[in-house]
Order: C-alpha cells, then structure tokens, then sequence
C-alpha cells in the first residue's frame, strides 16, 4: 500500500416529508487497501453504479436485512440457551441496599 491514506467516505442527510424524517448515517473508511478500492470501482462501474451506491448494497447484504421479529434476548438465547448445551443457573435475587444517608 502506498504512504498516502486511502478512504472511502459516504455522507449523510437528512430527508425530511409531510410524515416521515429519514435520517441517514454516515461512515468513513480509513486504510482500506488500494487494491479493494480498484476493486470496488470496477465492481460499482460493472453495475452501473457508484462506488458509494455499491458500497451501501454491499454493508446492506453483509449485515442483513432490519425486518427481525426477534429481540436481542431471544437472539442471545439462539445461540447460548439450554437447547444449544448451555444452562447457567442464575444467581438468586438479594435484597437492594438501603440508599446512603447525605447531611
């Protein structure tokens, strides 16, 4: 990689409607190799895209879809509750303590 620092950025705004307000985020990535660069150009231009366009599809598909009906807890519980071999018993519940006294 060359002494220069390569970065993608992809700006925000804000998209404002009669009953909506879209607010979308913005992210800077910093070091990314010359090589993935050149590589996402040519996949953006392949596409008839830009390259922002195709680096938003492409965090769109590694990430997934936002349409879960699952909370965290039952995610968590997915992976480590009692069908999956792990069952850890809880501590049991002690009283709270008395708030301090403040002249």
């Amino acid at each position: 990689m060359s002494g220069k620092c390569v970065c993608i950025a992809i700006n925000a705004y804000t998209d404002v409607t009669e009953t909506t307000v879209l607010i979308l985020a913005s992210i800077t990535i910093r070091k990314l190799n010359d090589d993935v660069k050149a590589r996402l150009r040519v996949r953006a231009a392949l596409n008839n895209r830009s390259m922002e366009e195709e680096a938003r599809l492409i965090l769109r598909d590694a990430v997934g879809s936002n349409d879960s009906s699952q909370n965290l807890a039952e995610i968590f519980r997915s992976y480590f509750g009692p069908e999956n071999g792990i069952d850890l018993e809880l501590p049991p519940r002690e009283p709270s303590r008395d708030p301090p006294i403040i002249d």
